[in-house]
């Protein structure tokens, strides 16, 4: 809840407008809007911003003002399906991800497009990435097409099964038949794996998500462990852990690895997690880089204010946002459109990183 209410918190008034539309499209309110004062205190901004998001509703439509302290009345007629507007629901990954500024940039163009955008009222992380209770939820919403954020194949392969209009953000796409975008990881994974080799590190360690699912069984994670077998480095489960799907399993996940013969460098996907590894080393008394070098397989713009900065992989999100919105336009003149394309990944190497001790 505290991660939302900060996200919401530096939202501008527009992009707060267009939070309040896919909200208000998936019935948060009915009849009447809440007050100004009791609906900043709810999400956390000041009043200033949901008075002017409240106007451009209004402007909109969707909102009727009836006087000065009397609640403006709902209108949703404006937000049903039109001859091009779609209602897109969004499956994200987990609560966090509907957090990044690209995402809400997107959601901005797509109501500005004439679509209707909104998350879906769970989360994959809280449907346990099962198809089955997927199926339920889509069953419960009312859309005509759906945007997946990082959804593992058996989640994908429904959804294409289903003959529903998906676009895969990222996930295990390839060979799905459901348009999607995403990053080229592998280049810049391998990269880090070999530096790391080169300042002698033996005790490599991958804490992925994927790697929750089912050890070393994802194509990408196979082919970084392959790297450290052609360096003569044996691996195991010790290298691709797995956790439960929570903060107590990741901190036991961490606490294992640190029991005996603690890794050397750990390569981290998410934000959150790399956030809670490096809390975990100061608690033990590691230093980053002397210790342990630690890298994110995703960037976050407060990288550049730690001390060291962040070693991280980095790409742009512009792309993104154009193949969605194509993808979006394509299926509303209902044109089929399932191709799949990669954005370009790359290494940015910064004080994270460092060598063994000892290694010359």
């Amino acid at each position: 809840m505290n991660d939302k209410r900060e996200w919401m918190r530096v939202l501008t008034a527009g992009q707060l407008a267009v939070y309040l539309r896919g909200e208000l499209a998936r019935g948060r309110w009915r009849g009447t809007m809440p007050g100004v004062i009791r609906l900043a205190s709810e999400l956390g901004v000041g009043r200033d911003a949901v008075e002017a998001a409240f106007l451009e509703l209004e402007r909109q439509g969707i909102l009727q003002s009836r006087g000065k302290g009397r609640g403006r009345v709902i209108d949703l007629s404006s937000l049903g399906r039109t001859a091009s507007g779609l209602k897109i629901a969004i499956l994200d990954y987990d609560p966090p991800s509907k957090n990044e500024g690209w995402v809400i940039d997107l959601l901005h163009q797509m109501a500005e497009a004439g679509h209707s955008a909104f998350f879906a009222t769970k989360t994959l992380v809280e449907l346990g990435m099962n198809a089955q209770r997927v199926s339920r939820l889509v069953g419960e919403t009312e859309a005509d097409a759906w945007i997946v954020g990082a959804g593992s194949m058996e989640v994908l392969q429904w959804f294409a099964g289903q003959g529903i209009p998906t676009f895969a953000l990222y996930g295990s796409r390839k060979g799905v038949a459901v348009a999607g975008v995403g990053p080229d990881y592998l280049p810049s994974l391998l990269a880090v794996i070999r530096r790391l080799l080169s300042l002698g590190h033996q005790r490599i360690v991958i804490l992925s998500r994927r790697g929750r699912r089912s050890s070393g069984s994802d194509r990408l994670e196979r082919t970084l462990l392959q790297e450290m077998s052609a360096h003569g480095l044996p691996t195991s489960s010790f290298n691709l852990p797995s956790w439960e799907d929570n903060a107590d399993g990741f901190r036991r996940c961490l606490e294992s690895l640190f029991k005996y013969t603690p890794p050397t460098a750990i390569l981290i996907e998410e934000v959150p997690h790399f956030v809670a590894t490096m809390q975990f080393c100061g608690e033990l008394g590691y230093q980053v880089p002397r210790d342990v070098s630690l890298i994110c397989g995703t960037s976050d713009p407060a990288f550049a204010l730690c001390n060291p900065p962040v070693s991280h992989v980095t790409w742009a999100t512009q792309p993104m946002i154009r193949r969605v919105m194509r993808w979006v336009d394509n299926i509303s003149r209902g044109k089929k459109d399932l191709r799949q394309s990669m954005i370009n990944a790359t290494l940015v190497e910064a004080g994270t990183i460092g060598p063994v001790k000892g290694h010359k």
